[in-house]
């Protein structure tokens, strides 16, 4: 299945699906909500199970109902200042998630026997970070060629 929206392309593999939506624009000054003024860049939430319709931006909502199999691979980019400065200049979509990549200390909300990691990156004049969470650790070896696969068919053109 082709996903396509916001310069952001992906072929999904079978048994996965995805969303490619705008943040929400602030309305407040909680740091949390962001800046008022904002502009609302995309999230990429890609799955190998059912996306609940209720997430946030780091997949709360969906790392609530994984199970041991499953992946989670969101990509969040930020505004066009970041793109290439030192913490984003790895260049081009990571297509190469190993397993002693993934850490519970690299979660946004530490779940027991889920594993995160963060990648930095640039592409095409972008700033994403690549979020990808385990269901399981040790189910690494098992889950993460098809996340790599979905992030090899992803392509981000420039805005």
């Amino acid at each position: 299945m082709k996903l396509q929206a916001h310069g952001i392309t992906t072929d999904l593999p079978p048994g996965w699906e995805g969303r490619i939506t705008l943040r929400a624009t602030p309305t407040g000054v909680s740091r949390a909500a962001g800046t008022p003024g904002e502009i609302p860049n995309p999230v990429v939430h890609l799955a190998n199970f059912p996306l609940p319709e209720n997430r946030g931006d780091y997949g709360s909502g969906a790392v609530d109902v994984m199970t041991d199999t499953d992946v989670l691979v969101v990509l969040f980019e930020f505004g066009a200042e970041s793109a290439g400065t030192s913490l984003f200049r790895r260049s081009g979509v990571p297509t190469r998630l190993t397993p002693n990549m993934f850490s519970p200390n690299a979660l946004q909300r530490a779940i027991p026997g889920q594993a995160g990691c963060q990648v930095f990156f640039t592409e095409a004049g972008r700033a994403f970070c690549c979020y990808t969470v385990l269901g399981r650790q040790a189910a690494a070896a098992r889950v993460l060629p098809g996340a790599n696969a979905t992030l090899s068919a992803t392509r981000i053109s420039p805005r």
